[in-house]
């Protein structure tokens, strides 16, 4: 059975850091591509981020790009997502997903096990 559990949100000022953390158990991690996506209240879920299975490869998203940073320890079966220069507009759920045999996709319809969310808010 494949979990992933989420963890790492919180409340931070504009122009702070967080970083979060996806730890994933009952797979081999390793033949699995992680994403990271954010739902803002009222809004849909969008792609943050994506790492292929071994690393090699990351992707961002428009309003992410050099400031978050997405990296994998497959020894420790956890993905994770550093986050700098927080805005509000940040301000969202974030979910880790996982696209087995995938190299890091942005269509979310393609990830098939999703954690359970952690909160991010970020104050202006």
């Amino acid at each position: 059975q494949v979990r992933l559990v989420a963890s790492g949100g919180g409340l931070v000022q504009a122009g702070g850091s967080l970083r979060l953390s996806c730890a994933a158990s009952g797979v081999t991690f390793s033949s699995y591509a992680m994403g990271w996506f954010r739902q803002a209240p009222g809004k849909e879920r969008d792609f943050v981020a994506a790492i292929s299975d071994g690393g090699g490869n990351t992707y961002y998203g428009d309003p992410v790009k050099g400031r978050f940073t997405i990296s994998r320890d497959n020894a420790k079966s956890t993905v994770y997502l550093q986050m700098n220069s927080l805005k509000p507009e940040d301000t969202a759920v974030y979910y880790c997903a996982a696209e087995r045999w995938g190299s890091g996709s942005r269509n979310r319809n393609l990830y098939g096990w999703w954690g359970q969310g952690t909160q991010v808010t970020v104050s202006s």
